[in-house]
C-alpha cells in the first residue's frame, strides 16, 4: 500500500489547471516556493508563480540546495514548497533522506512526473524514472499523493497541513502538465 496515498476508485479529470494548484498552495499558508524550472509545471505552475508576489519564488540551480532552504525555513517557522520534477528528486535522494528523513522536517515537495503518460498510474508508467519514484518515497517512509486532475487538487492543503503538523516530508506527485 502506497505511504499517504489513498485509494480512489475514481478516474482523474482530464485536465489540471495550476490556477487551482496555486490556490492550494497560497490556502495552505506556503510563503516562499523554492524551484528549479521543470518541463512538466513550468507553464501552468511556475510562470504563474514567477508573476505573482506571494507567494514568493526562490529559483534555486540545484534540487538538493532547494532542500537545504526549505529545511532551513523550517527551523525559522516560515513555510516553503520545493517545485522540482522527478529527476531532481531522484539526483537530491540523499539530501531528502539526510535532512526531510533523519531530521523530521516538513519539507513540502511538489514534483512534476515528466513523460507521465496522463491517466495512467505512475508504477504502471512506461517511462521508467516515473515507475520507481512511489517504491523509492515507500522504502523511505515519504507520504505521497497523486494529483492527476482537478479532482485531485484538495489533497493539496491536507498533505502539506499534515506535513507541519507531523513534521515529516511529503510529495505531491504532480501526474500531468497543470494548464
Amino acid at each position: 500500500m502506497q505511504q499517504g496515498a489513498s485509494v480512489d476508485s475514481r478516474k482523474p479529470d482530464g485536465y489540471l489547471h495550476g490556477s487551482s494548484i496555486i490556490a492550494e498552495i497560497k490556502a495552505s499558508q506556503i510563503e516562499f516556493v523554492v524551484s528549479v524550472p521543470d518541463i512538466t509545471t513550468s507553464e501552468g505552475l511556475l510562470r504563474p508563480l514567477a508573476q505573482a508576489t506571494a507567494p514568493r519564488l526562490i529559483r534555486i540551480c540545484k534540487e538538493d540546495e532547494g532542500v537545504g532552504i526549505c529545511a532551513g525555513l523550517a527551523y525559522t517557522g516560515r513555510r516553503s514548497l520545493l517545485l522540482i520534477q522527478q529527476t531532481g528528486l531522484l539526483d537530491s535522494i540523499n539530501a531528502v533522506r539526510g535532512v526531510a528523513v533523519e531530521y523530521a522536517l516538513p519539507i513540502c515537495m511538489m514534483v512534476g512526473l515528466l513523460e507521465k503518460e496522463p491517466g495512467v498510474p505512475p508504477m504502471q508508467s512506461k517511462r521508467y524514472g516515473v515507475r520507481i519514484v512511489e517504491p523509492i518515497l515507500d522504502a523511505m517512509g515519504i507520504a505521497y499523493h497523486e494529483i492527476e486532475g482537478e479532482a485531485d487538487v484538495p489533497k493539496i492543503k491536507p498533505a502539506i497541513e499534515d506535513a507541519y503538523a507531523q513534521s515529516r516530508p511529503v510529495v505531491l506527485l504532480i501526474g500531468r502538465k497543470p494548464s
